[in-house]
């Protein structure tokens, strides 16, 4: 990186002192990658720290986690990645839980019913107080969308399990930002 990390130091630190934040979010790529130097950076920094995470790194997890404030995790199904994650998954929101923590699935036309309970189930046995995000995909690059039918069916069978359920749009994409 061409900037020294005092100087990242002081360019955060000016913006959020002037302006009000709720938090510095570290997100995708995949943040955790940089577990290091986010442990380096986060102690110095005048704005709590805000980890957006596919969830799947509880060792570098542990290198940030005193400095974290809110996790945002993604539970990854076997269906997108072609690979089942349940293990990392469950490793990290073992340690992820004692932060102000919320899990993201996205959910699409061929989200099986069968990986959808397998999420809240893990979800509710690891950490049953996160707030529960369940996200419709916006249709992209030949991934198509789950009917509102089977959203709501989604929500309905999460809330069985699970106190805190939302439904939220990825509306990133929305507003052209990929």
């Amino acid at each position: 990186n061409p900037l020294s990390l005092q100087t990242i130091v002081q360019r955060i630190n000016r913006l959020v002192d002037a302006f009000p934040h709720q938090a510095i979010s570290f997100t995708g790529g995949e943040p955790l990658l940089h577990a290091d130097f986010i442990a380096a950076l986060a102690p110095h920094l005048h704005a709590p720290v805000f980890l957006e995470t596919n969830g799947t790194l509880p060792e570098a997890l542990q290198k940030v986690l005193d400095w974290t404030s809110i996790i945002s995790m993604d539970i990854k199904l076997p269906s997108v990645t072609g690979r089942e994650l349940w293990q990392a998954h469950r490793d990290f929101m073992e340690l992820a839980r004692q932060k102000d923590l919320y899990v993201k699935l996205v959910v699409a036309q061929d989200t099986t019913e069968m990986e959808f309970k397998r999420a809240v189930g893990l979800v509710a046995a690891t950490a049953p107080e996160a707030l529960f995000v369940i996200q419709p995909v916006t249709p992209y690059n030949g991934c198509l969308a789950a009917s509102p039918e089977k959203i709501l069916l989604y929500q309905e069978e999460a809330l069985r399990h699970l106190r805190n359920v939302r439904v939220i749009p990825q509306t990133h994409k929305m507003i052209g930002q990929l």
